[in-house]
């Protein structure tokens, strides 16, 4: 690497001598490969691609803010490493996705505006104190476990493998958010206050999370419709709830349409961040 020039991707690790190979669920796990193999998706494969890669994305960026702010280094250190399996997972998807349009990953990162974004609100969210993040935590790795595992069968074979990667990883995820969830539900009163409180802010955000899309019935065994992960969600959820002597919040849902492109205002600053090194110097690279 040469020490006057800049690298603004999302990976400056790859390996740049790779040969080009046949996508399977065996091999496809680096992004470097994806995006060689000759395997190139129609564009609804790739909206929903594009869809599971922002979701990962910008939930990297929220838990990348932790490092060196957690409140035990320990946390600092696992909470890093959840927001880069994250990042590992969105770089896989978007270099798929990227593919369809002639683009690469970075593209889709650094030069797409807000509008152009479809992830979910709930990713959006700022983290709050180590409460808020925990439930988020829990509510996203639940439902994460869950897709993943769905699309373990997917038609389509990249995607497929992704999720077989991307699955034993959130995994982990799911029971840190578990013990955490466990750990201040039930200890002391200040820390159920805090995680009650965390639930209520949270809560207006999961509805969209299972909200079906025309895509979802036109790519057929390729995608997972939402709605069928429901109840599974639902059911482990509750549980982990009532074991940490926690309730489900009776708060209604927010009317939210990430998935359309209509974000809260949180994602503006979150990308703003994200992107300003790109933008400021277009083309940079190791």
């Amino acid at each position: 690497m040469s020490a006057h020039n800049i690298d603004h991707s999302l990976d400056s690790f790859g390996d740049s001598t790779a040969s080009a190979t046949r996508v399977t669920p065996g091999n496809a796990l680096r992004p470097e490969d994806i995006a060689i193999a000759q395997e190139k998706p129609s564009e609804q494969v790739a909206e929903y691609a594009l869809r599971l890669g922002d979701d990962a994305l910008i939930l990297a960026q929220r838990l990348s803010h932790w490092i060196s702010r957690g409140p035990e280094i320990e946390e600092d250190i696992a909470l890093g490493n959840i927001a880069l399996d994250q990042l590992g997972h969105a770089r896989s998807f978007l270099s798929y996705a990227a593919k369809a349009w002639d683009k690469t990953e970075d593209d889709l990162a650094y030069w797409r505006e807000e509008e152009d974004f479809r992830s979910l609100h709930i990713v959006e969210q700022p983290n709050g104190d180590f409460g808020v993040t925990i439930v988020r935590q829990l509510i996203i790795s639940i439902y994460q476990h869950l897709l993943y595992t769905a699309l373990l069968d997917s038609g389509d074979a990249t995607i497929a493998a992704i999720s077989a990667k991307a699955v034993k990883e959130v995994d982990y995820h799911r029971d840190h958010a578990i013990a955490w969830t466990l750990r201040l539900g039930i200890g002391t009163e200040e820390s159920a206050r805090r995680m009650r409180h965390a639930l209520d802010i949270l809560w207006p955000y999961v509805g969209e999370m299972f909200e079906d899309e025309e895509l979802h019935a036109a790519l057929g065994d390729v995608a997972v419709a939402p709605s069928s992960l429901r109840a599974a969600w639902e059911e482990e959820f509750t549980a982990v709830l009532h074991d940490a002597e926690l309730a489900v919040p009776t708060v209604p849902f927010a009317m939210a349409r990430g998935r359309r492109g209509e974000h809260s205002e949180h994602l503006g600053f979150i990308l703003a961040e994200m992107q300003v090194l790109a933008r400021k110097h277009p083309g940079a690279t190791w």
